[in-house]
């Protein structure tokens, strides 16, 4: 009995025109990648097991979709583990490989592999699929396109305000300038927690403070009472943390609140990047929060996350910041590093709703060629050819049908023009050319229809 044909769940089809509108977003990052002085890399979708554990560990069994041992190997199952219900090592000992979960990861492999041929800083940008064994659900995928810069080998202040400047062309390329960059450290939340009385488990507390978008501002507040006992001046705190501010409240606000004598550096630096922030007017909409947490353990400056705010259901559009141990479980050490990246599929949503797509995105095919038989179409294929090699796109109508099937098929695919030439056409030496759009028809003579078409 057959099926119906259908996707592997959290997978997708890309029509025609729905691929050429993601290559115009690809393009746009791209492009502005390219211009502050990034260059590609690829890296195999495939990467070791023990490579991807560098980052998550054995909870990226989670999430990993591992690539079973082939052949023999599949032998070496260890079935006892499996019966023992110890699955982690059953997996272990049937799998070798798996998909990449994400680009940074690959990134840290990389460099490290590779470091004796790369200049540092290393700045590079990768555009490529990832999978990842998530629930799936709207606008999250199991196979999606990441669209990462980074650079590794410097910790210059420059560089926080560098991503600012990416994000802020792209999205302006994009015509979404009303998005917002949401920016914190995460020293600064290190001090929030010292001060209201949390010197461990600080990654428990970042999780709570990275759901307030989810949860709200009260429920987090409550969650932060309930798991840490005895805490300071925690409803002011959160009253504080509530609020998105200007680079200069910011600034203010951590100065009196949470900064000690020997916080200077983190001091300078906050103050500087806000010069740079002030005194650039092409940067976007630019908030500091203190709120934002962003869950990722490997974060250890600043933080950034780029949304629509908080009255829209789409979550975020590109986030990222700085690491600095990324690949010293790679034998690469004191290479501290920052990078963002873009969430193609969320951009696209928000640019199809907005109606943002540049309209010459559309399906237009250029000039279809109906078909009045072999010998009609062998007599004008050099006229063809140079239409090809003068950058139309022309395409030939393969079958000598009826003229009506003809003519449906080049409403149905958007063509801007039909060329005719039949019986008719062929004893007037003469070629048709129909205009789709407004049905009007201009007779051109057989051996200038080149010249004066392209004067058209």
């Amino acid at each position: 009995m057959s099926q119906s044909p259908s996707n592997p769940k959290g997978t997708r089809d890309f029509n025609p025109l729905t691929l050429k509108r993601r290559r115009y977003i690809i393009d746009t990052i791209k492009s502005v990648f390219t211009s502050f002085g990034y260059n590609e890399i690829e890296t195999p979708s495939i990467e070791k097991r023990n490579t991807l554990y560098q980052k998550y560990g054995s909870e990226g069994d989670k999430f990993i979709f591992n690539i079973i041992n082939s052949g023999e190997k599949v032998k070496k199952a260890d079935i006892k583990s499996f019966n023992n219900e110890k699955y982690n090592d059953f997996i272990s000992s049937l799998s070798e490989k798996g998909l990449r979960f994400d680009l940074t990861v690959p990134l840290a492999r990389y460099v490290s592999q590779h470091q004796s041929e790369i200049s540092f800083p290393f700045k590079r940008f990768q555009i490529q699929n990832v999978w990842r064994a998530d629930r799936p659900q709207k606008g999250r995928y199991q196979e999606f396109t990441q669209c990462d810069a980074d650079v590794i080998g410097s910790n210059s202040i420059m560089l926080e305000y560098e991503m600012l400047q990416l994000f802020s062309y792209v999205f302006r390329k994009l015509k979404l300038d009303s998005v917002n960059i949401r920016i914190n450290h995460r020293r600064v939340l290190n001090k929030i927690a010292n001060h209201i009385g949390i010197f461990e488990d600080f990654n428990e507390f970042l999780v709570i403070i990275d759901k307030i978008d989810k949860i709200g501002i009260d429920k987090a507040k409550e969650e932060v009472k309930n798991k840490f006992k005895d805490l300071r001046d925690i409803d002011e705190l959160f009253e504080m943390i509530s609020k998105k501010m200007s680079p200069k409240t910011y600034l203010n606000n951590l100065k009196s609140n949470f900064l000690d004598h020997d916080d200077d550096n983190l001091l300078d630096e906050i103050e500087t990047l806000s010069k740079l922030i002030t005194n650039d007017k092409k940067l976007i909409n630019i908030e500091f929060d203190f709120s934002l947490a962003r869950g990722l353990e490997y974060y250890t400056g600043l933080i950034y996350e780029v949304s629509l705010g908080s009255d829209s259901e789409i979550g975020s559009l590109g986030g990222g910041g700085r690491y600095e141990n990324l690949t010293e479980a790679f034998n690469l050490k004191d290479n501290s590093g920052i990078g963002i990246s873009f969430g193609l599929d969320r951009i696209y949503h928000v640019i199809d709703e907005k109606n943002l797509f540049p309209k010459d995105l559309s399906l237009n095919n250029d000039i279809l060629v109906i078909n009045f038989g072999k010998k009609y179409l062998i007599e004008i294929f050099e006229k063809i050819n140079q239409l090809r090699a003068n950058g139309w796109n022309v395409s030939i109508y393969p079958d000598n049908n009826k003229l009506s099937k003809q003519f449906t098929y080049s409403n149905k695919n958007n063509f801007n023009f039909a060329l005719i030439y039949g019986e008719s056409e062929s004893q007037k030496n003469c070629i048709k050319l129909k205009n789709l759009e407004t049905g009007s028809e201009i007779e051109y003579e057989l051996k200038k229809f080149i010249q004066n078409f392209l004067k058209m």
